[in-house]
């Protein structure tokens, strides 16, 4: 596989990305809507139009400032409207509404590793066409799994808070949520001082080596760290 510069690895990651995104925040509206509330679905926000869920900060600015200055790809999506008053059974609903992120996320992984293993079978005598499913099919799985393992780590505004919240006796729920407005800053501190990644990292790996293609999947990324400058 050819050398590739970061403008070229930041091209291959887009449509990757912007799948991942999409598909995450339209699984929550898509099961909000099926248990009784339809905020979301109203707002246009249960579609696979990337531009209804792009935060121009979140999505944009901030994952391309992390990845070429730090190498770390951290970001996030206009979060979907969900009124809890409109669900059937509101606590075990809500658990429900914000598994289905990740849980997209983890068929999207299935899927671009599907890719990586059609990259693999098409071989040097279609390198045209295997090259960049290959790649993108490599990303594909990286990002997704990390959006699954970082959007269930429970930590509230994150999907695993959430979920842990609908969980918890409604005394100490209440108390957790509290958390909430602190959530995005108690992340990025875990991050900076590598907490963060020394819990999620073993997590990804094991998830990875359970989807079809995802060994392939490592090797292609551990290649591509090695050869891009």
């Amino acid at each position: 596989m050819e050398s590739i510069n970061s403008i070229q690895l930041v091209a291959v990651m887009v449509m990757p990305v912007l799948f991942a995104i999409t598909a995450h925040e339209a699984a929550h509206g898509w099961i909000a809507s099926r248990l009784g509330d339809q905020t979301a679905r109203r707002l246009g926000r249960v579609t696979f139009n990337p531009l209804k869920h792009v935060d121009p900060v979140g999505t944009l600015l901030v994952p391309l400032a992390t990845f070429f200055l730090a190498g770390v790809l951290f970001g996030w999506a206009k979060p979907v409207p969900i009124d809890w008053r409109n669900l059937r059974d509101p606590r075990r609903d809500m658990a429900l509404v914000a598994l289905a992120g990740p849980g997209a996320n983890l068929i999207m992984a299935l899927f671009w590793g599907l890719m990586v293993q059609l990259g693999l079978a098409i071989g040097a005598s279609f390198a045209w066409l295997a090259t960049p499913l290959l790649l993108m099919g490599a990303a594909g799985v990286l990002i997704n799994v990390l959006l699954m393992v970082l959007n269930l780590f429970p930590l509230p505004p994150l999907d695993g808070g959430r979920v842990l919240t609908s969980l918890l006796p409604p005394h100490w729920a209440m108390r957790f949520a509290r958390l909430e407005p602190y959530g995005l800053f108690l992340l990025l501190a875990l991050l900076a001082l590598g907490v963060l990644g020394g819990l999620l990292w073993p997590v990804m790996y094991g998830v990875i080596h359970l989807i079809p293609g995802g060994d392939a999947a490592l090797m292609v990324v551990a290649n591509l760290m090695q050869q891009t400058p």
